[in-house]
């Protein structure tokens, strides 16, 4: 509600002069109320996994035809050990539309993996809109500044009403965002990144839910047991969380995922706790949230978000120094 009473603000004062970056404007906001609403049916329908992987791509389709009706780009720069005098740009046609459309599907289900304690969704979307926010403005001064522009339209009414809503959200919750706000932030995340072309620089922020992302891949593809709700366990008697954790058989498991996971249970990376010897064993749920557990022991509900939410802004710096720094090297 608040991006839509934001909009003749940006039409007053520059969006005329902008040619069809207005429409872009109204277009973005069409695919994060789509995703809100699709948010909204699974969070009262309890959807599977393999339609959560399609609500952002419906939610995208009108974003991706106003980009394709305005001619938007669909060629990359190479960098540069892969660039020669005679081919520095490639044109990957409807691979770019099809890159997009799975950029707004990791954006919402990177947000909604990582989550289910007071205040973390909110928290690291914060983080990652300030990040942004930061970013749109150092290059206000490039020559790709409408682009940039119309971002901040986006993101600075979000990060407002994120703001607010993390004061009724942090322990103890007044409020519970549910995949209702994990869709609405990651595609109003997706929709900035595409309209403002500066895709890589997004997935930089996005390092923590990247890794939880690979780290969750062998439930999230069904080699182990994957619970609905990996949040977790409360602890009654003490007020600490402790790791949830996932029976199964190791018989049923994949050799080369069993190994897998032995090498890392070595390396302190995963927990895995003998029950019954080749009948039955538990791991712990594999999200960064119980690998902070393992590395910490039990922890308090906020203290666990604070230190979630600080390697958010740590690794938003690093996104900087890859960006500013390193980049340079293979953009020159």
């Amino acid at each position: 509600m608040v991006m839509f009473l934001y909009i003749p603000i940006p039409s007053f004062i520059a969006m005329a002069t902008l040619d069809n970056q207005f429409v872009h404007l109204l277009c973005a906001l069409l695919s994060i109320c789509c995703m809100i609403l699709l948010g909204f049916a699974d969070d009262v329908l309890e959807l599977r996994w393999r339609h959560k992987l399609l609500l952002p791509t419906m939610a995208s389709l009108p974003l991706l035809t106003v980009y394709f009706a305005s001619g938007g780009l669909t060629s990359v720069l190479l960098p540069w050990p892969f660039r020669s005098e005679s081919r520095q740009i490639i044109e990957l046609s409807i691979l770019y539309y099809c890159y997009m459309s799975l950029l707004a599907v990791f954006c919402t289900n990177a947000i909604n993996i990582l989550a289910g304690i007071n205040g973390i969704e909110v928290g690291q979307s914060i983080v990652i809109a300030t990040s942004v926010v930061v970013f749109n403005m150092v290059e206000l001064t490039g020559e790709n500044w409408q682009h940039h522009v119309l971002s901040l339209y986006i993101m600075l009414p979000f990060t407002a009403v994120s703001l607010a809503l993390l004061y009724h959200n942090w322990y103890p919750s007044e409020v519970f965002v549910g995949d209702t706000y994990c869709y609405f932030a990651g595609m109003t995340f997706a929709v900035v990144a595409i309209l403002g072309h500066f895709s890589k620089t997004l997935l930089l922020f996005f390092i923590p839910q990247i890794f939880n992302f690979l780290y969750s891949t062998p439930q999230l593809f069904g080699l182990l047991p994957c619970p609905r709700h990996r949040l977790p366990r409360y602890d009654n008697q003490t007020h600490l969380l402790n790791m949830s954790r996932a029976s199964y058989n190791p018989s049923t498991v994949h050799p080369v995922v069993m190994t897998t996971l032995r090498l890392l249970h070595s390396l302190g990376v995963v927990h895995i706790e003998v029950i019954t010897d080749g009948v039955e064993e538990r791991i712990n749920n594999l999200t960064i949230i119980n690998l902070m557990i393992r590395i910490t022991g039990p922890i308090k509900e906020p203290n666990l978000t604070s230190l979630i939410i600080t390697l958010q802004v740590l690794c938003s710096i690093l996104a900087f120094t890859i960006r500013y720094g390193v980049a340079r090297f293979f953009y020159p």
